[in-house]
């Protein structure tokens, strides 16, 4: 069953640009300038975007010299994705039950 943490990773992807970091971090680990790079987004905005994403434990920070490096933690996506697929699984077993109207 989907918890309110869950609800919560699910708000935070809703918005196009963490989800577009967060494809983009599916493929490599970024820094702060190759995230702006890639995005077209104000340092400032995507710093903010990127404490989001910690704070919701989608991401996670390695320092690296004067950068700053993010990659995702795809257990978070995997255990998301486990909650869809146990609510599809249900849905379809569900779909045939059908309660009468009073």
């Amino acid at each position: 069953m989907l918890t309110s943490a869950d609800a919560d990773v699910i708000r935070v992807l809703g918005d196009p640009l963490r989800l577009k970091i967060v494809t983009l971090l599916a493929r490599e680990t970024l820094c702060t300038t190759h995230l702006v790079e890639e995005t077209g987004a104000r340092q400032t905005n995507l710093s903010n975007h990127m404490k989001v994403l910690r704070e919701a434990g989608i991401v996670e920070t390695e320092p690296c010299g004067r950068f700053t490096y993010y990659k995702l933690k795809p257990e978070v996506l995997a255990g998301l994705s486990e909650q869809f697929a146990e609510l599809a699984a249900s849905a379809r077993t569900a779909a045939e039950n059908k309660r009468a109207c009073p």
